[in-house]
């Protein structure tokens, strides 16, 4: 077990401010559309809907909500056609960026990502541009209850089938293979661990720390992305003041 994990001020953060725009819910409604049209509206035979589910749950997304989502992705009326899309390039000081989004307007949404890295002093490049700097894994969050040890959670994790464990105080980051995620979380849910989230996604293999001038600009590409309903996702590889939380 090594490092420190950034999970608890990195979501708190993100959590508060997808929360203040509303964008959270209209980004898992889109999830649920795709997860539907793919599986079918029923979770208990849909895994891809069931895990989206537990999403909208966790962040506190109404049930009627939920069930309002699946009734329209899995109605006759629904016309919508939501495709994944994949950009990357680097904001300013070099920080390598990935952005996931679903969108039913292809045009629309890579004009708005590329005017958002031109306007923060960012280059939008071409795929495979920086990906290479990241790898796809699974994540799982824990919390671990009192008189829970680190060595602990590494041997319940490691029992589960995680590839590697990062911690600090009680939160750890439970990192395994994309396809184990949804088991791996089960097996640490059955060993006594509280899951606070669970996704994959891309990781950095390495974080770098841009110079000071660069990160108004890296925070607000990052911002921009972010508050635009067609992008789900926003991956990068810069340690950033507020994430810091030696800070």
């Amino acid at each position: 077990m090594s490092g420190h994990s950034k999970w608890a001020n990195i979501k708190n953060k993100k959590g508060k401010a997808d929360a203040a725009r509303g964008s959270i819910f209209t980004k898992i409604g889109r999830e649920i559309a795709v997860a539907v049209k793919a599986g079918g509206p029923d979770p208990n035979s849909n895994s891809k809907l069931r895990d989206v589910i537990a999403k909208a749950k966790q962040n506190n997304m109404p049930n009627d909500n939920i069930m309002r989502s699946i009734k329209k992705a899995s109605g006759e009326l629904n016309t919508v056609n939501y495709e994944d899309m994949q950009y990357e390039g680097y904001a300013a000081g070099g920080v390598a960026v990935i952005v996931e989004a679903l969108t039913d307007n292809k045009n629309r949404t890579a004009g708005d990502v590329r005017h958002a890295f031109d306007k923060c002093n960012g280059s939008l490049g071409s795929t495979g541009c920086v990906s290479y700097l990241f790898k796809k894994k699974g994540l799982v969050v824990v919390e671990a209850p009192k008189g829970v040890t680190e060595d602990d959670v590494m041997m319940i994790a490691l029992e589960a089938g995680a590839d590697d464990v990062v911690g600090d105080d009680n939160i750890y980051e439970v990192y395994t293979l994309p396809q184990d995620v949804n088991s791996v979380k089960d097996e640490l849910e059955k060993g006594g661990l509280g899951i606070l989230s669970f996704e994959v996604g891309y990781y950095p293999d390495d974080y770098i720390n841009p110079q000071p001038e660069f990160v108004p600009q890296i925070e607000k590409l990052i911002g921009m992305l972010e508050e635009n309903d067609d992008v789900q996702n926003v991956y990068h590889n810069a340690i950033l003041p507020e994430e810091d939380e030696e800070e």
